[in-house]
């Protein structure tokens, strides 16, 4: 009886956590088929949102800095922040937990002395094209987020497996980029999707960093001030579901791959009892 009380009762927080975070993106959804501009009454189907999101020439450059930045910006710290994790793995204790505290100081540290930071630095270095330090503002930013989600694979992952490779004739870079990468695949994509969504949503860096180009995030709060226009919805709405949709694409993919590698492991286990 207990355990059936604990059991309800977990549901339903599981169940009022999950309304309390989608409920408002449900309305936000639903609301931006709305003809009217209203949020509290709705009045009848209709896809004008849209097609004036796509005629708002404003809105799809900032939508097109937005996008090529976090693309951009997400596989180079992917890069450099996958090397730099495999770099920190191979060093002596203390010195990868030194490293490692170093590295983790931007995740901590208020956006707004970052993006200052980034503002007097660009000002120092004489770089004024906004678009370059919107991209290199982010690539460095996004460079902590990809170690942390990296390390504890290589943690997980074996030394033996990149002895091996070189114990059968594999250079260094052949060894790294056929086993060591490969095993650490799952952290590599997880980090790349949190360095694109960290992209996608970042204002208060931007803000100081872009110095005149503008970003979503910045469009947006611009047109806020004015008043919530539907075509925000329409257009938060087309994220949530292209978002949504890669999530379970490669969510998917790698349970088919767990599945495989379980139903290989079963058969060479039975191979070896049947010797």
């Amino acid at each position: 009886m207990v355990k059936k009380i604990r059991s309800f009762f977990k549901g339903t927080y599981l169940g009022l956590m999950l309304i309390f975070l989608y409920a408002p993106i449900a309305v936000l959804m639903i609301f931006s088929f709305n003809e009217t501009k209203t949020m509290g009454r709705w009045s009848s189907f209709s896809l004008k949102w849209y097609e004036a999101l796509l005629s708002d020439s404003q809105m799809m450059s900032a939508l097109s800095v937005t996008l090529t930045v976090a693309v951009i910006s997400a596989v180079v710290a992917t890069i450099i922040g996958t090397m730099a994790a495999i770099g920190m793995h191979s060093m002596r204790k203390r010195t990868r937990n030194l490293i490692d505290g170093v590295a983790q100081l931007p995740m901590v540290n208020p956006d707004l002395v970052t993006g200052i930071s980034f503002m007097m630095l660009f000002a120092l270095l004489g770089i004024s094209d906004g678009y370059v330090r919107l991209l290199i503002a982010h690539i460095t930013f996004n460079i902590p987020y990809v170690i942390t989600s990296v390390m504890p694979k290589l943690r997980q992952s074996s030394n033996m497996l990149y002895e091996a490779a070189m114990d059968l004739g594999c250079s260094p870079w052949k060894a790294l980029m056929k086993v060591v990468i490969p095993d650490i695949m799952p952290g590599i994509v997880s980090g790349f999707l949190l360095a694109f969504t960290l992209s996608l949503d970042d204002f208060v860096v931007s803000w100081f960093a872009g110095n005149g180009v503008d970003n979503l995030s910045m469009y947006i709060y611009g047109m806020a001030r004015r008043g919530i226009n539907p075509k925000i919805n329409a257009l938060s709405t087309i994220m949530f579901v292209a978002v949504i949709t890669l999530l379970l694409i490669i969510n998917i993919k790698s349970i088919r791959e767990e599945r495989m590698q379980s139903i290989q492991n079963k058969k060479t286990a039975q191979k070896r009892l049947a010797k």
